[in-house]
């Protein structure tokens, strides 16, 4: 089946061109500093290839070709244990001899001390392939970086400030362990009736008087769950005042618990119950469990109340991590679909020559390259961010001048990672959805059988758009980073637009005006959302107020300190996915504006896509600007109901 690396002309472009390999290698190596290292970027990256073109042919030869059966055997579930079928298992045994599980793990914990850049673009390989196998993968060497970030953020780890190597971390046998393939983790959050609503947690931690901890609790729908070491997300505290709408949050904190152990005898005394796999629409090969935890020995991580934003830090890496999976599947869905389009007649042509079929294609490897853009973007900012926070926490030689050059750096790179993190994810995996449908209706009606392969598509691509943070999710804190964004400045949010505006009819490059066009319409919507929002807040604050006769002069003061999210963003919350929809396409047109300027190849891939967001972002701002009163009135956030609950209050 060829090169799943060599034959995808725009994912190499990302490795021999597009990718600032240089900033990534120097980041991860130290400045070449470590012993036993690479001494230059090209030497560095000289083995990043090789482990890219090797990917690529293993993929290729030894998945591929498997993906129905290994769709068909699934997962076994039996005397409360899950396991792979022996053909699947051999795969993971070949994958562990490669060394692939330590690939972004440190060499002194016998790791390969790649770029997370490479890992997530590997990624892409094996979700091209088998979006399971890519899943199951990634929950290896994913979660020994994240016991070895929890452990630096805990103040766990000691780091050697002149190489950077890493001379003590407090959960060093669990990477070692992890890198060798031996196990792996998961993450543990969602329970019936708390799903995307973490602060309906109900499982707890408690401690004894001696101090150790144990968990109590259920958890469902985990990915991997079958795997030893979980960190997991339990209550410690009490929910807090009532009027404070994160109270259930600050309750939280993250353990890591050792959910078996593996006896002399050969036998597993398990910790936590493993209740059930879950039967699954897709992604059959893929372990999605229910586990029962009653008093479970647990470590804790960090403070206690502090486990939701250490959960954040391992939801971003998997947000981005489910970016590239619904890249390789979208990948699939056009090789598909093109293979099946070129081989079959009708009206006497093979039907990639019929119109509507030629567009559907076009379309599909457009988009397919706007969101690899997105989630290449993600990953560098996420990983140079991180990294250089890193420098910052060890490094003892930084003059103040350079300290202060890499914090201004870093924060930089954290912005762009904030940014188009959720956008990625979002684009991703409803992309994914309409790809996997696209393909199954190109097919017709073989497209409906398993014979092909295009409904196997379908299928894996549903859960895209639900785990690790729904679409709805995703667009809504697009949308509150956004508005907030103008609140917090709104100077430059007014110089922004003002700067588009002038740009779409003054560029002298036809792209980058049609660019600005889209710019603007973005700014537009912007403008409009956080224009109702406030005016909405400050008619009904206004009535009340001056019917308890409060001072005008004060009122400037009430509005700037009463707001209630869930009800004085209705409107915008309303229009979340249709602004999320415009933040993508003005994204992707910023990233591969940025890159046909530095590649003129680039510049025929930024044409397609201007040439269909423009129309795209013209209508959802058509609807955002003239669609949704009806609605929210009919939910009872019109300024009336307002005013009457506040005048109540």
């Amino acid at each position: 089946m060829g090169n799943f690396y060599k034959d995808n002309d725009d994912l190499r472009w990302y490795f021999e061109k597009g990718l600032d390999w240089d900033a990534l290698v120097r980041v991860t190596e130290h400045e070449f500093r470590s012993p036993g290292g690479p001494k230059s970027t090209e030497e560095a990256t000289e083995l990043y290839l090789e482990i890219a073109d090797m990917v690529g042919q293993f993929v290729a030869d030894e998945i591929a070709p498997h993906v129905a059966r290994i769709d068909r055997e699934a997962v076994i579930f039996e005397k409360g244990e899950a396991r792979l079928p022996d053909f699947l298992q051999g795969i993971f045994d070949r994958i562990k001899q490669m060394e692939l599980h330590g690939l972004c793990v440190p060499r002194e914990l016998g790791g390969m001390n790649a770029p997370l850049a490479l890992y997530y673009l590997a990624s892409e390989i094996f979700g091209r392939a088998d979006v399971s196998t890519m899943a199951h993968h990634g929950f290896h060497g994913g979660m020994a970086l994240a016991a070895l970030m929890f452990s630096i953020r805990e103040g766990t780890t000691e780091v050697d400030p002149t190489t950077g190597e890493i001379k003590k971390t407090r959960f060093e046998n669990v990477i070692r362990e992890i890198a060798r393939g031996e196990s792996w983790g998961c993450m543990d959050i969602t329970e019936p009736d708390a799903g995307s609503d973490m602060a309906q947690l109900r499982a707890v931690g408690e401690q004894d008087e001696k101090g150790n901890w144990f968990v109590t609790g259920q958890k469902i729908f985990i990915t991997s769950g079958h795997g030893k070491w979980h960190f997991v997300i339990a209550r410690t505290e009490k929910a807090g005042a009532p009027d404070d709408p994160f109270a259930g949050l600050k309750g939280l904190s993250m353990f890591l618990v050792p959910t078996y152990e593996d006896l002399p005898d050969g036998t597993r005394r398990r910790v936590v119950t493993l209740e059930r796999v879950e039967e699954k629409l897709g992604h059959h090969a893929s372990v999605t469990a229910a586990l029962a935890f009653e008093r479970a020995p647990a470590m804790l991580i960090g403070k206690r109340g502090e486990g939701f934003e250490y959960m954040l830090t391992l939801m971003n890496g998997a947000r981005v991590g489910v970016g590239f999976e619904c890249v390789g599947l979208c990948e699939a869905a056009i090789r598909l679909a093109e293979e099946y389009a070129a081989q079959r007649r009708s009206m006497g042509k093979t039907i990639d020559r019929h119109e509507m079929i030629a567009d559907y294609l076009e379309e599909m490897k457009t988009d397919v390259a706007g969101i690899r853009a997105l989630c290449v973007e993600g990953v560098f900012h996420e990983e140079m961010g991180q990294k250089l926070g890193l420098q910052l926490k060890f490094r003892g030689d930084l003059s103040a001048e350079e300290r202060k050059a890499i914090e201004k750096k870093a924060a930089r790179h954290r912005r762009a990672a904030r940014r188009v993190t959720p956008l990625l994810k979002y684009l991703g995996a409803e992309k994914a959805v309409e790809m996997g449908r696209r393909c199954v209706q190109i097919h017709g009606g073989v497209g409906y059988t398993t014979e092909y392969g295009a409904e196997k598509l379908l299928r894996d691509a549903m859960v895209m758009p639900i785990y690790e943070g729904t679409s709805q999710i995703q667009a809504l804190m697009a949308m509150k980073d956004t508005l907030g964004g103008i609140i917090k400045n709104p100077q430059r949010f007014v110089r922004r637009g003002a700067q588009a505006r002038w740009r779409a009819v003054s560029a002298r490059d036809g792209l980058e005006k049609k660019l600005a066009r889209i710019q603007a319409m973005s700014h537009q919507a912007q403008q409009h959302l956080i224009m109702r929002t406030a005016s909405d807040k400050l008619r009904g604050l206004g009535a009340v107020l001056a019917g308890r006769d409060v001072p005008i002069t004060e009122w400037a003061d009430r509005f700037a300190k009463n707001w209630d999210p869930k009800r004085d963003f209705a409107f915008a919350m309303l229009h979340a996915e249709r602004l999320t929809r415009i933040l993508c396409d003005e994204a992707i047109g910023e990233i591969l504006l940025e890159q046909s300027k530095k590649d003129p190849a680039r510049r025929e891939i930024l044409e397609r896509h201007l040439e269909r967001a423009e129309p795209r972002v013209r209508f959802l701002l058509d609807e955002i600007t003239t669609t949704g009163d009806r609605l929210l009135a009919k939910l009872g956030h019109d300024v009336g109901a307002a005013v009457h609950r506040e005048a109540a209050e």
